[in-house]
Formats: structure tokens, sequence, C-alpha cells
């Protein structure tokens, strides 16, 4: 067990070093030596921390600190003969070296922006700024694109060396510029909220910590850019947190929607997420965030999974699969359409989705078959159904969840 002050260093990993780290970019000018310093700066505060005590003010000790460490890293390069020193040991003005909150969130956002910048490759952009502003693993931006970690590994690598080549600038864009960077950043986002909802591995079944950033971070963007999407994506985010109170249970197993006990809602997120998605979906054309969150919005306003509007979820669907089509989204719009019109209307749908080979590695695919099937008396289907989804599972509250119910049809099936 971790004694008191490597504890105390642990939690401001997890909560301060990529806010550091967008801080020390602006003042190193260099996203590798960035990494690098706030690595030794750690290394740091876990040698002398223990001895010395906490220092009054942890983040700017680690951003002091990490300059140092910089430098040295630099002298260092100069003695080998792999770099001039040339101005970097100039210091900065004291404020660079203590952030305040406000600041923080800017050099947060500037580093989003530039993970983004057009001249790096969508997918290099979406792993960058998952891996530095967020702090995500490769294994876990694997999971969410559905592709290998070593992939996600060079495509980060591939988008440090275009920055460097570049010379991408540690800046939000001129306004002119804004719209063609916002898209990005707000699939990034938008994931990183979802793996702090929903998180794809571990034993827990949230990361608070994620989703709050992700809200934040959504907030600034709304703020920033007061896009209908941005908006949208806001308000998405808002509705699903307000169910965060409801969606474990106290032995931190998943309840699904449709048994979660809406009390325990936070009425506040929702009437604001709400209020959010009506804006959004009023503009001109709403996209794929403003749809999904009018769903949300839906099931907000319903007092149970019997008394939700299933009608106006499947076309809210309908209008998803006219913007941009996808197998995932089919697959929640034939699940709507069991709620309306019983399982026999969407059972052969999911069958067409499994077949075509769009989700063949999507568990929770298998798991809404199984579900399905189950319902229809088709127990033995429904147990070839979870084993593929439990082999699937990463999340071990997920698989809890997948072994009652598996558990269930096995006993159905010998009665």
């Amino acid at each position: 067990m971790p004694r008191p002050v490597e504890a105390t260093i642990e939690a401001l990993f997890r909560e301060e070093a990529r806010p550091v780290l967008a801080t020390l970019v602006r003042i190193l000018g260099d996203l590798d030596l960035a990494e690098d310093a706030l690595q030794d700066a750690f290394a740091a505060a876990l040698a002398q921390w223990p001895r010395d005590g906490v220092p009054k003010n942890p983040r700017a000790w680690l951003v002091t600190t990490a300059r140092y460490k910089a430098v040295d890293l630099i002298r260092r390069k100069v003695r080998m003969g792999f770099a001039p020193l040339e101005d970097f040991e100039g210091h900065p003005d004291q404020a660079a070296l203590t952030p305040d909150d406000e600041t923080v969130q800017d050099d947060t956002l500037r580093l989003i922006f530039m993970c983004c910048h057009p001249s790096l490759p969508e997918e290099g952009q979406v792993a960058l700024t998952l891996r530095d502003v967020c702090g995500l693993t490769v294994e876990e931006i694997g999971k969410a694109f559905l592709t290998a970690p070593a992939t996600i590994a060079q495509r980060i690598v591939r988008a440090k060396a275009k920055i460097r080549a570049d010379n991408v600038p540690y800046e939000l864009p001129p306004e002119e510029d804004l719209a063609t960077r916002l898209d990005s950043v707000l699939r990034v986002t938008y994931l990183v909220f979802n793996e702090g909802y929903y998180a794809s591995t571990g034993e827990a079944a949230t990361r608070t910590l994620l989703s709050d950033e992700a809200m934040r971070l959504g907030q600034l963007i709304v703020d920033l850019v007061p896009d209908s999407e941005a908006v949208g994506l806001l308000a998405l985010m808002l509705l699903h947190e307000s169910r965060r109170p409801a969606r474990t249970d106290e032995n931190g197993d998943l309840v699904l929607l449709e048994d979660q006990d809406r009390s325990l809602w936070a009425t506040d997120l929702a009437q604001e997420g709400a209020r959010l998605a009506s804006i959004a979906l009023s503009r001109p054309k709403p996209g794929m965030y403003s749809l999904q969150a009018a769903v949300a919005a839906v099931h907000s306003r319903a007092g149970s999974a019997a008394e939700t509007d299933w009608s106006a979820i499947v076309a809210l669907y309908d209008r998803m699969i006219e913007t941009e089509a996808s197998p995932i989204v089919a697959l929640n719009r034939a699940v709507a359409l069991a709620m309306r019109d019983g399982e026999e209307e969407a059972l052969p749908l999911i069958d067409d989705l499994i077949a075509s080979g769009g989700l063949h590695d999507y568990g929770i695919a298998y798991a809404a078959r199984g579900e399905l099937r189950r319902r229809l008396g088709l127990h033995r289907e429904s147990l070839d159904d979870l084993k593929i989804a439990l082999s699937l599972a990463t999340q071990e509250p997920e698989r809890r969840l997948l072994a009652r119910r598996f558990a269930a049809s096995e006993t159905a099936l010998s009665q």
C-alpha cells in the first residue's frame, strides 16, 4: 500500500500530468522535450517529497522542476553534439512557471489545436491528442478505434515528426481556420468522455477524471466556438453524465439504462443538457452529436424505459443514418426498434449487421443480439452470442454483467 506522500504524487500524476505538460509545451516549445522533462520532474518528486514534504504549490513545483530538467537534457545533448543550446537558458517570468487554472485551461486548449493541426493526418491528430492531452494509453486508444496498439503508437510517432518538420505552432487557430479544425477536436473530446464514462479496460466501470476533463474541454470549446455541433457535444456529455450515479450499484457492477433508478440521475446536469440539446437540434442541419444529444434528452424526460418515446428515438436514429451511416448507429436503431415494435422486428436487422462483418469484433453487438434472443426464448443461441461477447469484453464490470446473463440463459435452457 503506497505511503501518504507517494499516494499524493500518484494522485497528482493522474490529475496534473496532462495540464502540466500543456504548460511545458508553451514554455519549452518542444513536445518531446516537454514529455521527457515531465517524467523527470515526477521522478524528482518521488525522490524528494518523501524527504522534504509536499510543496505548497505542487503544480508550480512540477513546472519549474521540469524546466530545469529540460535544461539538463539539452545540455547533455549539447555535450554529445546532438543539439545547440541556443537561447534556451533564458528564464521565463514567474507567471509562466506558476500558471493559474485559467492559464492551464488555455494551455490545454492550445495543445489540443496543435495536435489537431491540418498538416497532420486525422488519425494522427486524434491519437496524439488522446495520448498527450488526455493521457490515454495506446491500448485504450486502440480500443476506441478498434485498431492495434502498435498501429496507434506509429501514428503518434509520425504525428510528432510532422509537427517538428512543419514547425506547427502552439497557438489557438485564427478565426477563419476554426471550422476546419473543429471536427477533430470534437471527436477527440467525445472519445475522451467515452473512455471516462465507459472505461474500455480495467476493474472500474467509469473514470470520473476523464469525463470531467472532457466536459471541461467541451465547455471551453463552446465558449471559444459556439458551433451547433460543439453545443450538441456538450449537451450529449452532460446528459450522459447525469446518469452516472445510477450506472453502477454498490458493488461497482453495471446497471443498464432500462434498470436504472432514475431518481438518482443528476437533475441539474440533465436539465442543462436537454436545454443545450434543444438549441443544437433547432439549428440548420444538426450533426451527429446534436442528434445523439437529442436521443439522450428523450431518455432524460422519461420516468422509465416503458415510458420512453421510442418512436422519437427511432426517428432520430433514422436521421443519423441519413447524416452519417455506420454499423453502430444501425445497431442502436435496431435496439430502439426492438423496444418499440418487439424483438422479432429487430433481430433480423442485427443478424444482417453482424453477418456483414462491420461489427465482427464489437462485443456489444453480440450482447444485444443475445439479449433479444433470450427474450424470445432462444436460449441456446443466446448462449452462443454471450460467449462471443464475453471473449471480447475487456472491462471487468462488463464481464460480470455478461456472465450473469450467460448463467441466466444456461439456467433457462436446463429447465
